[in-house]
């Protein structure tokens, strides 16, 4: 659909920009979202949902160590790898 990009967010996720962002700077007050679930009486609820959600679990130091080491690694491969084709591409 040429022309309507400023509408791919909304298709992609389903949600207007106010659900998505939380807030419009525009307005004063609470966000659109915070104020529909105070005035339903639903904000308890969600608020017990949010502090039952899981959170992210931090991996230990020595794992993460090496898993950036093989990222480190495999981007050395890239880098040659690609200055091997400049030289290539160079030589032609």
């Amino acid at each position: 659909m040429p022309g309507y990009r400023h509408r791919y967010m909304f298709y992609m996720t389903g949600l207007p920009g106010w659900m998505r962002f939380g807030f419009s700077p525009g307005w004063g007050g609470l966000p659109p979202m915070a104020q529909y679930l105070q005035q339903t009486g639903q904000l308890p609820q969600f608020m017990s949902y949010m502090q039952q959600m899981p959170m992210p679990m931090q991996m230990p130091k020595e794992q993460e160590i090496e898993m950036l080491e093989q990222q480190a690694d495999m981007l050395e491969q890239q880098i040659d790898a690609i200055r091997k084709r400049i030289k290539e591409l160079k030589e032609e």
